[in-house]
């Protein structure tokens, strides 16, 4: 890794940043410096102020007070144009490209001659290929967006930025849905940038990234600045607890229950190549997880028993009986629910309130007549506002304003109350905090408890080995191996199964 000199004055300086919304201080006199070359991990739990931060540094929203230098000098970023022209680029998690327009297009959108002329399309082919060969990659420029992968449109947001001259670059959850192998990829890429000379901040969740990738880490915590550390002087444990502000005695809490017989079993599922011929059960009081690669079938799979896709062929019995699934009405009829892996196009109706949300899927109990008792819904939503620690203004709160960690307890809630038998987790902490990841375990466990049959999806090797009673891993479809004893798995074992 490229050590950026640590007496060079900061490429990027913030000082007193402050946002205030309706009730809430969204950050409080924050402070960051960024020198170029520099890798700097900024992290904390969902809710703590990073994403308002970035959208100030972005020129997407306005900061109330403070002050921003670039190369020793003040800007004023009104706007995203004026962030790009002073050399600060930011790549969010859901990439800002035109699907229908090529790798070339989307690079130089909003960079047309201003005159009325012939675009210079040669001109931008040319550049197109020096930008790609600058990061170390291979690209047609000619390619449509839709057609390239998720790990070749981020490269295509990189090379964007690199085209408008960028010295700060922002990366939001980078490695969200790439596989592994991309993802050693993208920090080959990102350390080619850093000897460069550019500096990233590089936000993220996986704590694992973080000390393979940052020269420093930066918390935030409910809006203000904790504390900015170079990462060798960092463990896993002593970031966790600056995040969440306390100690947690385990990032995993197991907790074993007596397993009891099966209660949803899945005979010979088929869909096309995605799911082929795929048999498994899981037990009362059972987390098992289903694991694997990227396009391995495990989100399909979890769609067709929750019957959101039909299957050619296949059989789905919960305690004993067979299920006639037409669509997820007749799923959640049967007492079979699923935390989708997209919960902002899936989970949740993001322009509505956090408590309809929450009565959508619990008609029949708050309108059993047609008419919607709203207090007793409403009464139910605190119960699990109190008990889940939803932070929230209100339930009227829009969902889509809610941080990612919250918004997957919504989602839990209006499951919980549906008190469904099967509940499938389909990648349940992905992009939420480790404070929030904690919680959604505590969760789990007391499903299990209950003598609910628990079913998670997931990427997050060590969330596989810690969370789960026994694992299932899929390959191309079909389920390659099995694994009973989780104590003494390892995530080499699992990769093996995973990659025949």
């Amino acid at each position: 890794m490229t050590s950026p000199a640590t007496d060079a004055p900061p490429l990027l300086r913030m000082r007193g940043i402050d946002k205030t919304y309706p009730g809430v201080r969204a950050l409080r006199g924050v402070d960051l410096d960024l020198r170029a070359g520099e890798v700097l991990a900024l992290i904390g739990e969902n809710g703590a102020g990073k994403s308002t931060l970035i959208k100030i540094l972005g020129g997407a929203i306005a900061a109330d007070g403070g002050r921003i230098d670039v190369d020793g000098r003040p800007v004023q970023l009104r706007g995203p144009t004026a962030a790009q022209r002073a050399g600060v680029s930011i790549i969010y998690q859901e990439f800002n490209l035109v699907p229908a327009l090529t790798a070339r297009e989307n690079i130089f959108l909003g960079q047309e001659p201003r005159r009325l002329s012939w675009l210079p399309v040669a001109r931008e082919h040319r550049r197109s290929q020096e930008l790609f060969a600058r990061i170390g990659v291979a690209i047609d420029p000619e390619t449509p967006c839709r057609n390239l992968t998720v790990a070749q449109q981020q490269v295509v947001e990189i090379a964007k930025a690199l085209s408008r001259q960028a010295r700060v670059v922002v990366m939001d959850e980078p490695s969200a849905a790439l596989s592994p192998r991309e993802t050693a990829h993208l920090f080959a890429v990102i350390r080619e940038l850093q000897s460069q000379g550019i500096g990233l901040i590089y936000i993220s969740h996986r704590l694992s990234e973080i000390f393979e990738i940052a020269d420093r880490v930066m918390v935030l915590r409910d809006g203000a600045h904790v504390a900015t550390r170079p990462i060798g002087e960092l463990t896993r444990e002593r970031i966790i607890e600056m995040m969440v502000g306390r100690t947690l005695d385990t990032e995993f809490p197991k907790q074993r229950v007596a397993v009891g017989p099966p209660r949803l079993v899945v005979r010979d599922l088929r869909r096309g190549r995605a799911v082929r011929g795929v048999s498994f059960e899981v037990r009362r009081g059972e987390v098992l997880a289903l694991t694997g690669l990227v396009g391995a079938g495990r989100t399909e799979t979890a769609r067709l028993i929750f019957a959101a896709d039909r299957a050619e062929s296949g059989e789905v019995s919960l305690d004993g009986r067979t299920l006639r699934l037409r669509s997820p009405r007749d799923a959640i009829a049967a007492g079979i629910c699923l935390l989708t892996e997209d919960r902002k196009s899936q989970g949740l109706v993001l322009g509505r309130s956090v408590q309809e949300n929450f009565g959508l899927p619990n008609m029949n109990r708050f309108a059993p007549r047609g008419f919607l008792h709203l207090r007793r819904e409403a009464a139910a939503l605190d119960g699990y506002i109190e008990q889940m620690q939803i932070k929230l203004a209100g339930r009227g709160q829009t969902a889509g304003t809610l941080s990612g960690g919250n918004q997957q307890k919504v989602v839990l809630a209006k499951w919980l109350e549906r008190n469904a038998e099967v509940v499938i987790f389909d990648e349940p902490t992905r992009g939420i905090d480790v404070g929030a990841k904690y919680e959604i375990y505590v969760l789990m466990n007391r499903l299990a408890a209950q003598g609910k049959a628990v079913l998670m999806i997931s990427s997050e090797l060590p969330e596989v080995l810690g969370m789960s009673d026994r694992i299932l891993v899929m390959h191309e479809g079909r389920i390659t191996g099995e694994i009973n004893d989780v104590a003494r798995a390892t995530q080499e074992q699992i990769m093996e199964l995973a990659v025949q």
